[in-house]
């Protein structure tokens, strides 16, 4: 293999450990274009500037499409706090929740006051649909 050749791989392999150490994935791209620039090198050893061109045509193609990649997999769902994420589990009834005065559930060792559209027994299981300042819009678990 010509000596360029090892360049380029050379080139590659640093680019790789600035990826490795970068949580960006940008540095992907250019390991890309270094590793397209030294397999034509490998067949045209003596074009540098179609081999340099190679290089920027390749990172740059990719660039879009690991920028968007990145974006994908590197955002994290929203963490729920509070009331929340309270909304989809579920709690126990402690008093009767009639549809014209409610009730009260317990939610995690809390207390709120519930209101529900049909009329739920005590030591029933709810889901809690939403929530609205001290009380819980509930459902019950069919």
């Amino acid at each position: 293999m010509p000596t360029v050749f090892w360049i380029w791989m050379t080139a590659a392999a640093i680019f790789l450990i600035i990826e490795l150490l970068t949580p960006t994935l940008v540095f992907i791209c250019f390991v890309a274009g270094a590793l397209g620039a030294g397999v034509y090198s490998g067949f045209s050893p003596e074009q540098y500037l179609w081999q340099i061109g190679t290089f920027i045509v390749v990172s740059l193609v990719l660039l879009p499409f690991t920028r968007r990649f990145a974006d994908r997999i590197s955002k994290a769902p929203p963490e729920l706090s509070n009331v929340d994420r309270m909304i989809g589990q579920t709690a126990i009834v402690t008093r009767d929740i009639d549809p014209d005065t409610g009730g009260q559930v317990k939610f995690e060792g809390e207390l709120w006051q519930a209101r529900a559209d049909a009329a739920i027994a005590k030591d029933a299981r709810v889901q809690i649909v939403s929530v609205s300042g001290t009380k819980v819009f509930v459902q019950p678990i069919s």
